[in-house]
């Protein structure tokens, strides 16, 4: 199944971390097939593998460990993945997106790493991705999800700018020049579905201080947004920003492109993945040993194993997708195969 990577041969840099976030439920299977495509292509990884697992405590309600016992050791045994505890002190239940931001504190200091979402598949070698670690980056696929603007709230100059200056950063050397002024990519926003730097612990306080200040103080022009779920994405931009990282710093095609795929949910990975990820997800998920762990989730057992995905992905045309993702989940609900 791998493949010559077509963009790079040779290694760019040294070793360094790779890093999931697991809990008990959903994200547990979805650890088990990244763990599975990570290791098809990545065999011989020199870093780490890093599983990052929230502890109970008094901000879960539930005991948010990894509770499926064979899945445990399938993760730790057959793919050689580390399980990294750490405690939730600010967010928890409440906000369970802040688990990216709280894990980095258990991470081996001063060792670069990469952090990706549970609901990706690795699709090439990571070695031969060109990370700059002194320069920082995140997801670049992602939609104008945040600020919202109101009638008559402020703009997105305005509202940016309040955290940027709240922070001591420079709001317009984070601009995109060549896009139009208030259209939403001028600005600096990235998905949280993958980020890397060279120091967890560094990337680690920026993020819970920015978060903690957002969350708890919110800037004036804030008053008419959401910080729920996005917090973790509108801290994001300002920590890489302040680490002299940028939109810029890797170069396009290979995360999100030829070396990873955020899918975010089975559903939306049929309907509009290339067949090349297609063709790994069900690889990696057909050994008879993976399958019969994966089965007790039943959205992954419908869409891989009794063919909800193929009918998924029978909705849709790939070469001419609806520009608007709202469109495609809102097609799958109506066949009943929107399943998470």
């Amino acid at each position: 199944m791998p493949s010559r990577d077509p963009l790079q041969t040779t290694p760019a840099h040294g070793p360094f971390n790779v890093v999931i976030v697991a809990q008990a439920g959903r994200l547990e299977y979805e650890a088990l097939l990244f763990a599975a495509s990570f290791r098809a292509f990545n065999p011989d990884f020199a870093g780490r593998f890093l599983i990052a697992e929230p502890q109970p405590g008094h901000r879960w309600p539930r005991d948010p460990r990894i509770a499926n016992a064979d899945l445990r050791a399938m993760l730790t045994g057959d793919f050689g993945a580390e399980i990294l505890p750490f405690e939730s002190r600010h967010f928890g239940d409440s906000y369970p997106y802040g688990n990216k931001i709280e894990m980095l504190s258990a991470l081996p200091a001063d060792e670069p790493f990469v952090f990706f979402d549970t609901d990706t598949l690795i699709t090439g070698d990571l070695t031969q991705v060109p990370f700059d670690f002194d320069r920082p980056s995140a997801s670049s696929r992602v939609e104008g999800t945040w600020p919202e603007i109101q009638l008559y709230g402020p703009g997105y100059t305005a509202t940016w700018k309040a955290l940027y200056d709240r922070f001591g950063l420079d709001f317009d050397a984070s601009l995109d020049l060549s896009q139009p002024d208030e259209y939403w990519r001028r600005y600096l926003y990235f998905n949280a579905g993958f980020f890397y730097y060279r120091d967890p612990a560094e990337f680690g306080r920026r993020f819970l201080d920015y978060a903690l200040s957002i969350r708890d103080d919110p800037p004036p022009e804030l008053v008419c947004q959401s910080l729920d779920p996005w917090l973790d994405q509108i801290a994001l931009p300002l920590v890489i920003h302040g680490l002299g990282g940028g939109r810029d710093a890797l170069p396009p095609g290979y995360l999100d492109g030829s070396h990873s795929c955020h899918y975010r949910v089975l559903p939306l990975a049929y309907a509009r993945e290339d067949q090349r990820v297609i063709d790994v997800l069900e690889q990696v998920s057909a050994p008879n040993k993976i399958k019969k762990i994966l089965k007790g989730h039943e959205p992954i057992k419908r869409m891989i194993y009794q063919g909800k995905g193929a009918k998924a992905r029978a909705l849709f045309d790939r070469a001419n997708l609806p520009r608007r993702e709202q469109v495609i989940r809102n097609t799958l609900k109506r066949e009943k195969l929107w399943l998470r």
